[in-house]
């Protein structure tokens, strides 16, 4: 393959397993077409929806409905299925998880065959690490309480927005964004790990990403551990970390498996 070749007419490799990077980004309309949407929309789609729940008042519309339903108080909040098997089971086999790919990278560091395997999977290892960690991380600073913590659903604290004033003597609220969703959506590097791989499974990872995390952040809003908006601003801390690895490794590397990433970018039919 010529590593030089520039889009939109990449010479076109003849076998769909070479090593490397699917898309490889270069100047031209196709990295534009790549960054309208991967970052752009999913960038529209984020402000959407915190306007929707955290400007417009979705975050509380919902809440009191889930409350309501639960009779006016948490009942989920120390439910087997919500609390051990969901919140609890669920981060330790995300853990598992993750330490399954890290076993199976020194594994592919071992064997010459696989060597093909090793960045991508180094990528996936770093984007939910760094996805989980920053999310957790920001918990401590916005300050921020839980619906469960709050005078409206039986707490004792009045609701301060994320760029509200909160007074001094007020605890800290350590729950925005959502960090046990970010071990859920923090997969949605899934997407960027088969597009450099397998690109027609793309879509299984991200599905993959997108169940678990929505699992995990719904389970936690029926607890009254989060607003809906907590969970939204998890997903895009995951997509953004996980779009901004791959674009940073993408452009050292060369295609791969090209005739399978070109109707994702918008390029010339097989």
């Amino acid at each position: 393959m010529n590593r030089s070749a520039s889009w939109p007419r990449p010479t076109v490799a003849t076998s769909p397993t070479l090593p490397g990077f699917a898309p490889r980004l270069s100047s031209g309309w196709s990295s534009r077409v790549f960054l309208r949407r991967h970052a752009l929309w999913p960038l529209l789609a984020w402000l959407a929806l915190s306007l929707l729940s955290m400007g417009l008042g979705g975050d509380f519309w919902l809440a009191d409905r889930l409350y309501a339903w639960q009779g006016g108080h948490w009942s989920l909040q120390n439910a087997f299925l919500t609390e051990h098997v969901i919140h609890r089971f669920g981060r330790d086999a995300s853990t598992a998880a993750w330490i399954g790919v890290f076993a199976l990278w020194l594994f592919a560091r071992g064997r010459p065959a696989l060597a093909h395997w090793r960045r991508p999977l180094a990528y996936l290892l770093l984007s939910t690490l760094i996805a989980i960690v920053l999310a957790s991380g920001l918990k401590s600073l916005t300050n921020m309480d839980c619906p469960w913590d709050l005078s409206r659903y039986g707490g004792d604290r009045a609701f301060f927005g994320l760029f509200d004033a909160r007074p001094a003597a007020l605890a800290r609220g350590v729950c925005f964004p959502a960090g046990h969703a970010s071990a859920g959506y923090a997969w949605v590097a899934l997407y960027f790990f088969f597009l450099m791989l397998r690109p027609r499974l793309r879509w299984a990872g991200l599905a993959t990403g997108l169940g678990t995390g929505l699992l995990f952040g719904f389970a936690q809003q029926l607890r009254g551990a989060h607003f809906l908006s907590h969970d939204v601003w998890t997903l895009a801390i995951s997509w953004f970390v996980a779009l901004a690895l791959y674009l940073a490794m993408a452009r050292r590397e060369a295609p791969m498996a090209v005739r399978d990433a070109l109707p994702l970018l918008g390029g010339a039919a097989r």
